[in-house]
């Protein structure tokens, strides 16, 4: 069984759209939305696709209309974005963000999975680095032998004795110094860190089209092509 592990689209269409891999299972780690010009084609093509999906702060700030407590870089564009993002999803499709769980399991190949968005202790909002000491609490926590988490766009495996916890980075918004969409993939047993390049240029003419402010829509275009911090 062949699964490939997303997390962190963002709204970013072309990066999901051109996923180079075949799967027989799809797992997505949250944020669906939020950030990227295209949020109601990404939660249908999760909808359509998926097969295990947890839900991210964005996906939750969306739904509920509450505070996806960004860090002071990301702020302003959330906010902006937010409510962009708001008006163009349907009914059901912000209903679906709100009906995500907060965290997820599977058993494949007798390996025992658990999904959450940022930690298990806090799905939604905690913030744990790569090389954080918390990563060896949460792997206990999570009760399993392996722990796929998104949330800082960072990809990294670290190992505890015989459990994993394994983050694939952001498909749609990478915070890796480079602009290719990052991703990871679950085969036999194993776990394996990915990347490609995608049309991100597109992306940016569809960010620069959006009716919000344009400090807004430079930084966006900005951290997608630098995949870092808005300058």
């Amino acid at each position: 069984m062949k699964a490939v592990i997303i997390s962190d689209i963002h709204g970013n269409l072309e990066a999901i759209r051109s996923l180079p891999e075949s799967f027989d299972e799809l797992w997505v780690l949250g944020d669906l939305v939020n950030y990227g010009p295209d949020p109601a084609d990404v939660v249908e093509f999760v909808q359509s696709k998926a097969t295990l999906v947890v839900r991210g702060n964005h996906d939750h700030a969306v739904g509920y209309g509450e505070d996806p407590r960004c860090s002071a870089p990301f702020r302003e564009m959330a906010e902006a974005m937010m409510r962009y993002t708001r008006s163009v999803l349907s009914g059901p499709q912000r209903k679906f963000l709100r009906s995500l769980p907060m965290t997820s399991g599977r058993n494949a190949d007798g390996v025992r999975i658990k999904l959450c968005h940022a930690t298990p202790s806090d799905p939604l909002f905690a913030y744990c680095g790569p090389d954080s000491p918390q990563w060896e609490r949460e792997v206990e926590l999570a009760g399993a032998d392996m722990l796929l988490v998104g949330h800082t766009h960072l990809p990294f495996v670290r190992r505890f004795g015989k459990q994993q916890v394994v983050n694939p980075g952001s498909l749609g918004q990478p915070k890796t110094g480079r602009p290719a969409a990052c991703y990871a993939v679950w085969e036999k047993g194993e776990v394996e860190l990915r990347s490609f390049n995608y049309a991100f240029e597109e992306t940016i003419r569809k960010i620069h089209a959006l009716p919000v402010d344009q400090k807004v829509r430079a930084r966006l275009a900005d951290v997608l092509r630098n995949g870092g911090l808005p300058p």
